[in-house]
């Protein structure tokens, strides 16, 4: 058995195509039907600022483990195997955290649980851009956006379909069922990582140090300038994108939303646009700029939330919510898809893990605290300083966007590639040939 002969641009087949972009919608769906409810749910369980600091924080603490899965995948083992490991762990384990209510073991089971998923972030990345350009990543990476956006049909169906004892409408959010969601979507992304395209160690048999074993090689790469730079400023812009992440659902329900998956899951729903976007935007004004963009987007969403809250006008918030896909899109994914041109074929896995240790680890561990403090500043007891968060979240996002409008200037990151539809450069078709014939070579025993 083989892939279907019709190809696309750069030489991707359309069969790989599919069941890449089943990934990337299995993947992200499986976090965002519990995470972005989880901030409700925890209050409702009466937990201390500091419990939910530290539970919000698992996500970013999972991200530790992200540049060594990334090692066991350059040097060891098939990415898809350790892809197909670590889901079925992580549903495992989003089940069992539903069955407590308790702050410590709700704590300890999502904390392993994001050990056991987080590092796939880095890891889909690097499947997805082995098997095609790096430019066309965003066309494989959009399908994680709708699995996301898809997430909130879990609690409109609820509301739709069910009812309580009390004969209300089932509401999901605040409550654990979000939690088995997560762990039905994990099962079947185990399942679907089985099927995914042969992808080898690109590093198997080289010698290996403590430094690999921790894979920690990959900070070797911030003797690069530029790359300190993307590095560095990344980790930075993550605290006022945490601001969002974090404690945006909890802040809507004070503000009397309902529905607040769906509400959150509007900036998805608009990121599944401007994903497709990247690309061109790479084409036309380059990377560097591609990447401006979203840090001027965050900006934009910090000064909304900002004077919303002053003037106590909530539909600002919408905007705010509606250029999550700008900022996403277009700063972390092109972060990445830069990190992929700068990595050498043997590290790109480890790379990939460390632009999420950095973000979605230590950004968001660093953010979840400086914000949570913040929100406390003057607050009397059981009510929280928005407006100071709002207004640090929008002085902080300005400062990174200056940063990198000053000091990043790689010359690679100005440069501005075919457009994804375009046929792969000669140099990226062949680094992909290993890849396509040790799957051409499993398949045939298959």
């Amino acid at each position: 058995m083989t892939d279907a002969p019709a190809t696309l641009g750069g030489g991707m087949s359309m069969n790989t195509r599919i069941r890449l972009s089943a990934m990337m919608f299995l993947q992200y769906m499986m976090v965002a039907v519990w995470f972005v409810p989880l901030s409700a749910y925890l209050a409702k369980l009466q937990m201390t600022g500091t419990q939910m600091a530290l539970i919000v924080s698992s996500m970013a603490i999972g991200c530790l483990g992200s540049p060594l899965i990334g090692m066991f995948a350059d040097r060891h083992f098939s990415s898809e195997r350790v892809l197909a490991i670590l889901n079925l762990a992580t549903a495992v384990l989003l089940f069992l955290s539903a069955r407590v209510t308790a702050p410590t073991p709700v704590f300890v089971f999502l904390l392993l649980a994001m050990l056991t998923y987080m590092p796939t972030w880095g890891l889909t990345s690097a499947i997805a851009m082995s098997h095609s350009p790096s430019e066309k990543f965003p066309q494989i990476r959009v399908f994680g956006s709708i699995g996301w956006v898809a997430a909130a049909l879990f609690s409109l169906v609820a509301a739709w379909l069910f009812v309580d004892s009390s004969g209300e409408k089932l509401k999901i959010d605040g409550t654990n069922i979000p939690h088995y969601c997560g762990a039905a979507v994990a099962l079947l992304a185990a399942l679907n990582a089985l099927i995914l395209p042969h992808t080898p160690p690109p590093a198997k048999g080289q010698k290996a140090s403590i430094v690999d074993a921790l894979g920690l090689r990959s900070l070797g790469l911030m003797k690069d300038r530029y790359f300190a730079v993307l590095i560095i400023g990344t980790l930075l812009g993550t605290i006022p994108f945490a601001a969002h992440w974090s404690y945006g659902s909890a802040f809507l329900q004070d503000q009397g939303f309902k529905y607040l998956t769906a509400t959150m899951n509007m900036g998805q729903f608009v990121e599944m646009f401007l994903m497709l976007l990247v690309p061109v935007s790479i084409a036309v004004f380059g990377l560097r700029w591609t990447i401006l963009i979203g840090l001027a987007a965050q900006v934009v969403r910090y000064g909304a939330y900002l004077m919303g809250d002053v003037a106590d006008f909530s539909p600002l918030y919408f905007p705010a919510i509606w250029v999550h896909g700008i900022i996403f899109g277009f700063f972390y994914v092109g972060g990445q898809i830069y990190i992929d041109r700068k990595a050498p074929k043997e590290m790109k896995a480890q790379a990939q893990g460390l632009i999420f240790l950095v973000s979605f680890g230590i950004g968001l561990l660093v953010g979840n605290f400086v914000n949570g403090a913040v929100l406390q500043i003057g607050a009397q007891e059981g009510t929280k300083n928005y407006y100071a968060m709002w207004l640090l979240c929008t002085i902080l996002s300005a400062v990174v966007f200056l940063i990198f409008l000053v000091l990043f200037r790689d010359p690679m990151a100005d440069k501005a590639p075919k457009l994804a539809g375009a046929e792969a450069p000669e140099a990226e078709a062949t680094e992909d040939e290993p890849a396509e014939e040790g799957e051409a070579e499993e398949e045939k025993q298959e």
